[in-house]
């Protein structure tokens, strides 16, 4: 369910683009939206991956960049407090896409994605 606390306040977004900061310069995509779809944070992968032509999209809302299934899914996601995960291939790389809602004080602010690139090969261990 959604937090009836919709929107973020503009000091709010700079103090969350502050908590971010661990994420600049990992080796994935982060790209973080508040529950109205506005692009609040993207690190450096993100940036070079999303933007085009030297604009920005933060502070732009993310809904209009997807099809309707998708934006389906976002809003379910918002509403439901749940993460979707899948793999794509995208100009020839396999990769790991991790979308999750996002909280403070226990409430939901919006959602996170994660994209990494997937080795061709990667090992996987079954520790249970």
């Amino acid at each position: 369910m959604l937090s009836a606390r919709l929107f973020v306040t503009l000091p709010e977004k700079r103090n969350i683009m502050q908590q971010f900061n661990w994420a600049e310069d990992i080796e994935g995509a982060v790209t973080v939206c508040d529950t109205e779809g506005t692009v609040i944070y993207m690190n450096k992968r993100s940036r070079e991956t999303f933007n085009k032509d030297g604009q920005t999209m933060v502070g732009k809302n993310l809904m209009p960049c997807h099809n309707e299934r998708s934006q389906a899914i976002i809003r379910e996601m918002l509403q439901n407090d749940r993460p979707h995960c899948y793999t794509i291939t995208k100009r020839g790389q396999r990769k790991l896409i991790f979308q999750t809602p996002w909280r403070q004080d226990g409430e939901v602010c919006g959602l996170v994605e994660f994209s990494f690139v997937l080795p061709e090969e990667m090992p996987h261990y079954d520790r249970g």
